[in-house]
């Protein structure tokens, strides 16, 4: 690496970790905006620390689609609300797609998006049916680890961005000439691609990948079955019958059903 890479990928990625972490729920809302320059200036540094592609318009709109990956991804950190959240996360895909459509992927973009929809949906519905509508468990109110969190994602960046720095100024890296035509016909521009993709994971891992389906769905069961106990109500009382209040050891009736019309 330049002594310049040595010092402008280090210092992004310090002042995006900086960034994000003033960024994250819970922290005052005048750390907010310097969070966003931060996080910004940081990107800014990484992209001016790493190699070009070569072509300036793919360079450009590689970088862009960098930009919208990274905006969806602190996105999804920094909102309160999961429905801006998830929203966040969807446009972090879009532009993970975009970049697999950028490398001649099609297909990996095009199941990205529509794979990874279905797992928002999926996550979303466990953020609905497990969190506390009153704030009262303790998870709603009090993030554990946010620091280590953000640590622990730019010790991760940190890692990854200086093999790509270095791969970039190697034969075999990101400026290799691309490949015989021979070999893209048969490769991923081969019209038999997808069909060999799914012949690879409906055939040799078919047992893994229906065992993470029974595993979600059992999951999502298991959670329906957690959230229907803690909503459990009480028997309405028989004609000329006192109303029963609750025991001890008996979830108390929601705030819903104490209005009467």
């Amino acid at each position: 690496m330049r002594p310049l890479e040595l010092v402008l990928l280090p210092g992004g990625v310090a002042l995006g970790a900086v960034g994000v972490w003033m960024m994250l729920p819970g922290a005052p809302a005048e750390r907010r905006a310097p969070g966003i320059l931060l996080a910004v200036a940081g990107a800014a540094l990484v992209a001016a620390g790493l190699p070009g592609l070569g072509d300036p318009l793919t360079s450009a709109l590689f970088f862009v689609l960098c930009g919208v990956t990274l905006l969806g991804a602190a996105g999804t950190l920094a909102f309160r609300s999961p429905v801006y959240a998830a929203l966040s996360f969807g446009l972090s895909l879009l532009g993970t797609a975009g970049l697999l459509f950028l490398q001649g992927t099609q297909f990996l973009g095009v199941a990205t998006v529509v794979v990874y929809a279905g797992a928002i949906l999926v996550t979303f519905l466990f953020v609905l049916m497990l969190a506390e509508p009153r704030g009262r468990a303790t998870y709603d109110r009090v993030g554990f680890g946010p620091g280590m969190a953000v640590l622990c994602g730019a010790l991760l960046v940190a890692t990854l961005i200086p093999t790509l720095a270095s791969m970039g100024r190697k034969p075999e890296g990101l400026l290799r000439p691309p490949p015989p035509a021979d070999a893209r016909r048969q490769g991923v521009l081969a019209s038999q691609h997808v069909k060999q993709l799914g012949n690879e994971l409906f055939g040799r891992h078919l047992v893994a990948i229906q065992g993470a389906g029974v595993l979600l769905l059992a999951a999502l069961v298991g959670a329906a079955v957690l959230v229907g106990q803690g909503r459990t109500r009480l028997p309405a009382p028989r004609a000329g019958q006192p109303a029963q209040s609750p025991g001890p050891n008996q979830p108390r009736p929601s705030q819903g059903s104490d209005i009467h019309g």
